[in-house]
C-alpha cells in the first residue's frame, strides 16, 4: 500500500477550503502514482473500467463531468473491494471538428488538437479522477494510427476491406462521405447540414458478413447492457427472413432478384418498383423510349434532392415514373409493369420490390395514385383454427346465427377502402396455395420457386457495409497504393505508419476530394513490387475506426511491435464496465463489436464482445433543455470547479438522480454538497479516540447504522444507485454528529468507527475530502487503496421494530415491539393498547390477522 507523509495538513477550523485540500492531495497522488494498474507480480483479481474517451474540441463540459465521475466511482469501488483495477484515459483526437476549427481560425489542426488535450488533461486531474496516467493514448499520434493502418491491412487480407462505386451519403457542408449511421434524420450528425446521395468509389468494411453474429450475440449482453441499447442495435441490424425471387425482364438477359418477407403473396403482385437512384433503374430507363428517359432523368434529379427520411415518410404523396418495361411473374407468367418510385431505396434488398398492393400500404397508396390493379390473395376474414366453422348454440340448443354485420372479404376490399390487408388469414386467388395459412404458404411457395429455379429462402438486413473513406485531411491515411495498371496493393508493413504530410502549404478547404490528393510529394510513391511510379490512396479513415479497438491499445500502449498484446488482452479483456452516453448506442458500439469479432477470428483475442457491462448516463441539461453555445445556456465545467471545487461538484452530480436519468442543473445543489462535505470533515477533526480503540464499546445505535452502510453500499454501487449511497452517507454523517453532540461525545468508539466508514465510502464521490478525513483520523495510507470492511451480521439484526395496528383497514396505532416477537404476544399487546381499546369501543373483533413483527389487523362487526 502506498504511504504518504502526514505533513502539510490543511487547517480546517470552521472553514472548509476545497481548493487547498485539492491541491494538497493532487500533489500527493502525482508523487505516489497510487492508481497505476498492478504489474505481473500483482495477484489480485482484475477489473477493467473504461469511460468513453473524449474528443478534444475545447475544455471539458458537464457531460464529461458526469461521465468521468461515474467511471471513477466504479474504479474506486473495485479497488476498495480488493481488485487490481485498470482505469485508463486517452483522446479521440482525429476528426472533422479539429480540421474545421483549423480552417476557420487559419490554425494548424495538430496544434489546436494537442493544446485542447493539454487543457482537458489538467481539468481531469483537477477533478480528481483516478486514472492510470501511465497509459495515455492519442489516436492522432503516428504511434497509434500506425496500428489503425495495420488493422485495415489485416481486414483487407481477409476480404473484409474493399473498394466499390456506389451512391453514398454526401455532407454538403463538410464535403465528405458519411456512413449510414452518421446520418440523423437526413442530416449530418456532426454539422447538421443536409445529406444527399452522390456516386463515388469508396473504401468499405464488410460488416454485413458479421450481421448474424452481431445480432445473435446480443443475447450474451441481456441484463448487462441497457435494454434500450440492445433493442436499438437489433433494429439497426434489422434482419428479415423471406425469399429471393428471380424475375425475368423482357428484353434483358439477366434476371432481377427481389427479396420479400412475404413470398406467399407472390400471386398478388401486380407491378414492380425499382429505386430510381439504383443502377437497375438507370439501365431499364436507358432501354425505354426517349420520352421515358427524359421523364426518368427529371424524376431522378428530384429524388436526389430528397432525404431518405422524407422518401420513407408514409404521409407523402406517392410519385413515380413508368419505365415502359415489364417483368414476368415466375409463378403465373403475368407481365408486371416496372415503375421507378422513390419509396424504394437502392440499398434495401436488391433495390427492387414486387408490389402487392392489396397487402402492403405503401404499394396500395402507389397503386391507387396510378390506377394500377389490386388483387387480394390473403383472406383475412377466414378462420385459421380449421376449415370447420364453430357453431354456437343457445340455451335451447338452437344454432345462433353469426352477427349480421360481420365483415366479408368484399366489405374490406383494399381497392375500395384504401386500407391494405396486413393480417393473417388463408390464401385465395393463389393457385395451389389456396386455403393455406401464411406459414404453410411461405414454405410451399419457396418449394415451388426452388423447383422452378426461380428463387430460394433468404435473409436480408437493414445493416449496410461500413463506409470508412473520408475526403478530409485530419485522419488516418488509408495505407494502400494505386498502381498504374489499376490494381490497389497494401503499403509494405515495414513502411507503416504512412504519416500525414505537414499542413503548411496544404489547402484544407473541403472541395469534394481529400486535400491529400493535392499534396503532390506525399501522394507520389512507388509500386512496392516493381518500383514504378504509383499514387497513395488520398482518403483518410472514418474516426470510428480509431475508437473501434482503442480499449485494446490501453493494455500495452507503448508497444512498438504490435497493436496490442494478446497476452494482456487475455488477462484484462473484455472491458468489465464501459461508461458513456447513449448517443453512441449504434455507431461506436456496433463498430467496436464488429472489430472485436474480426480480431477473434484472427485469433488475437479470446472474447467476442468488447464490453461485458455497459453503463449509460443521462445528459446534464439546463432549464429543461439541452445545453448549447447557440442557446447561451452553457454551464462551464471549469467555472464550477473554480467556484465550488471538484468534490462538491462530484457529490452534487452523484446525488442529483439515477445514473441513466437526465439531470437539470437547476436542481443540482453544489452549495448543499459543500455544506455536507464540511460537516463530514469536521467529524474527523472532532474524533478524539485513538485508531486502536475498541469499537464494540461504542454506542450500539450508531454502530448499527454504520454497519448497515457497510452491508448495503456494495450492492447499491453495483446497481449504479450512486445517489442512494450518497443519501446513506448523509444520514450517517447526521447520526454521527448527533452522537457527538448529544451522546457519549467525540471520544465514543462508535464515532471513530463511523468517521472511518464515512471516509472510506466518501472516497467514491469526494476523494480529496475523504483523503483529508483519513489522514486526520491518524492513518498514513491513501484511503482510496484501503479495502472496505465487512458488516458485522450481529449488528444488522434489528432489536426493535414498529408494528402497525389496523382496525377495519384503518391504522389506529403503532407499537414498538421486539423484532423476534411471536404472533400471540403481538396480538395481546395490540388489544391492550389504549388507542386500540378506544377505537374498538363496543364493537366485536370477528377476525384478527397477525403478521409478526410488523402488522396486526382487526376486522369488526
Amino acid at each position: 500500500m502506498s504511504q504518504i507523509s502526514p505533513t502539510d495538513s490543511v487547517p480546517v477550523g470552521d472553514a472548509y477550503d476545497p481548493h487547498a485540500i485539492q491541491s494538497k492531495w493532487q500533489g500527493r497522488w502525482a508523487d505516489a502514482d497510487p492508481f497505476r494498474a498492478g504489474d505481473e507480480s500483482d495477484t489480485r483479481p482484475r477489473k477493467y473500467v473504461l469511460a468513453m474517451f473524449p474528443y478534444p474540441s475545447g475544455d471539458l463540459h458537464m457531460g464529461h463531468a458526469e461521465n468521468y465521475l461515474y467511471s471513477d466511482i466504479v474504479a474506486r469501488f473495485w479497488r476498495h473491494r480488493g481488485y487490481n483495477v485498470l482505469h485508463p484515459i486517452g483522446w479521440d483526437s482525429f476528426g472533422l471538428p479539429a480540421e474545421n476549427a483549423a480552417i476557420q481560425r487559419g490554425a494548424d489542426p495538430v496544434a489546436w488538437t494537442y493544446a485542447n488535450i493539454a487543457t482537458q488533461r489538467e481539468s481531469l486531474k483537477d477533478y480528481g479522477v483516478s486514472f492510470d496516467w501511465s497509459r495515455v493514448i492519442h489516436t492522432s499520434d503516428p504511434e497509434y494510427y500506425r496500428w489503425n493502418q495495420w488493422l485495415f491491412q489485416r481486414l483487407f487480407e481477409r476480404g473484409l476491406a474493399y473498394r466499390k462505386e456506389s451512391a453514398v451519403n454526401w455532407c454538403t457542408h463538410d464535403q465528405t462521405v458519411l456512413a449510414n449511421e452518421q446520418v440523423v434524420d437526413g442530416h449530418c450528425e456532426r454539422c447538421g447540414n443536409v445529406v444527399v446521395k452522390k456516386k463515388l468509389t469508396q473504401w468499405y468494411l464488410r460488416i454485413t458478413d458479421y450481421a448474424d453474429r452481431l445480432l445473435d450475440d446480443l443475447n450474451q449482453l441481456e441484463g448487462f447492457w441497457p435494454q434500450k441499447v440492445i433493442q436499438m442495435q437489433r433494429n439497426w441490424i434489422g434482419r428479415s427472413v423471406g425469399a429471393d425471387i428471380h424475375f425475368e425482364i423482357e428484353g434483358r438477359a439477366e434476371r432481377v432478384t427481389v427479396f420479400s418477407t412475404r413470398p406467399d403473396t407472390l400471386y398478388g403482385a401486380t407491378f414492380m418498383v425499382v429505386a430510381p437512384d439504383s443502377d437497375l433503374a438507370a439501365e431499364l430507363a436507358a432501354g425505354a423510349p426517349a420520352e421515358v428517359q427524359v421523364r426518368f432523368q427529371d424524376y431522378l434529379t428530384t429524388v436526389q434532392q430528397t432525404t431518405e427520411i422524407d422518401r420513407q415518410s408514409t404521409d407523402r404523396p406517392k410519385t413515380g415514373v413508368f419505365l415502359e418495361r415489364y417483368a414476368i411473374n415466375p409463378v403465373n407468367g403475368e407481365r408486371l409493369p416496372i415503375w421507378a418510385a422513390d419509396y424504394v431505396l437502392a440499398d434495401y434488398g436488391h433495390g427492387a420490390v414486387m408490389a402487392v398492393p392489396a397487402h402492403d400500404q405503401r404499394d396500395l397508396d402507389f397503386a391507387r395514385a396510378f390506377d394500377l390493379p389490386v388483387r387480394v390473395v390473403v383472406d383475412t376474414t377466414a378462420p385459421l383454427t380449421g376449415s370447420i366453422p364453430v357453431i354456437e348454440l343457445d340455451d335451447e340448443g338452437v344454432p345462433i346465427d353469426p352477427e349480421p354485420d360481420a365483415p366479408t372479404l368484399a366489405d374490406i376490399d383494399p381497392a375500395r377502402t384504401g386500407v391494405a390487408l396486413t393480417g393473417d388469414g388463408r390464401m385465395v386467388n393463389s393457385g395451389a396455395l389456396d386455403g393455406l395459412s401464411k406459414r404453410n404458404a411461405i414454405a410451399r411457395v419457396i418449394e415451388q420457386l426452388d423447383g422452378l429455379g426461380a428463387g430460394h429462402a433468404s435473409k436480408t438486413y437493414r445493416l449496410r457495409d461500413w463506409l470508412i473513406s473520408r475526403q478530409r485531411y485530419w485522419g488516418t491515411p488509408i495505407p494502400m497504393v494505386h498502381r498504374q495498371d489499376g490494381e490497389i496493393v497494401p503499403v509494405p508493413e515495414a513502411e507503416l505508419p504512412v504519416r500525414l504530410p505537414q499542413v503548411e502549404g496544404l489547402d484544407l478547404l473541403p472541395k469534394g476530394q481529400s486535400p491529400l490528393g493535392a499534396a503532390t510529394e506525399w501522394v507520389t510513391t512507388s509500386d512496392p513490387a516493381t518500383g514504378e511510379a504509383a499514387r497513395r490512396d488520398p482518403d483518410t479513415m472514418d474516426t470510428f475506426v480509431d475508437s473501434s479497438w482503442y480499449f485494446l491499445r490501453f493494455l500495452s500502449p507503448g508497444d512498438a511491435t504490435q497493436a496490442f498484446s494478446p497476452r494482456e488482452a487475455d488477462k484484462w479483456g473484455p472491458v468489465d464496465f464501459y461508461i458513456g452516453g447513449v448517443e453512441h448506442a449504434i455507431l461506436h458500439l456496433l463498430y467496436a463489436r464488429f472489430i472485436t469479432k474480426a480480431l477473434y477470428d484472427m485469433r488475437l483475442v479470446d472474447f467476442t464482445e468488447p464490453f461485458s457491462s455497459l453503463i449509460n448516463q443521462g445528459m446534464v441539461i439546463l432549464g429543461g433543455t439541452k445545453m448549447s453555445k447557440s442557446k447561451g445556456n452553457l454551464v462551464l465545467f471549469q467555472d464550477e470547479l473554480d467556484a465550488h471545487g471538484a468534490d462538491a461538484l462530484r457529490v452534487a452530480l452523484a446525488f442529483a438522480g439515477p445514473v441513466e436519468d437526465d439531470k437539470d442543473w437547476d436542481d443540482v445543489s453544489t452549495t448543499g454538497a459543500t455544506k455536507f462535505l464540511a460537516r463530514a470533515l469536521r467529524i474527523a477533526h472532532d474524533v478524539t479516540s485513538a485508531p486502536d480503540v475498541i469499537w464494540a464499546e461504542g454506542d450500539p445505535a450508531l454502530r448499527r447504522q454504520t454497519h448497515r452502510l457497510w452491508s448495503d453500499a456494495p450492492g447499491l454501487v453495483e446497481q449504479t444507485k450512486f445517489n442512494v449511497v450518497v443519501a446513506r452517507l448523509m444520514e450517517l454523517v447526521n447520526a454521527t454528529r448527533k452522537t457527538i453532540d448529544q451522546g457519549a461525545g467525540p471520544a465514543d468508539p462508535a464515532v471513530r468507527e463511523a468517521a472511518e466508514a464515512i471516509a472510506m465510502v466518501l472516497d467514491l464521490f469526494a476523494p480529496h475530502t475523504a483523503e483529508e478525513m483519513w489522514e486526520t483520523l491518524g492513518y498514513d495510507s491513501f484511503v482510496g487503496l484501503v479495502t472496505w470492511r465487512q458488516a458485522d451480521p450481529t449488528l444488522l439484526v434489528e432489536e426493535s421494530v414498529t408494528a402497525v395496528v389496523q382496525i377495519d383497514g384503518k391504522v389506529r396505532a403503532t407499537l414498538t415491539v421486539p423484532a423476534r416477537i411471536d404472533g400471540a404476544e403481538l396480538e395481546r399487546l395490540a388489544r391492550a393498547d389504549d388507542r386500540v381499546v378506544r377505537a374498538l369501543g363496543a364493537r366485536e373483533v370477528v377476525r384478527a390477522v397477525v403478521r409478526p413483527p410488523k402488522v396486526v389487523s382487526f376486522a369488526t362487526k
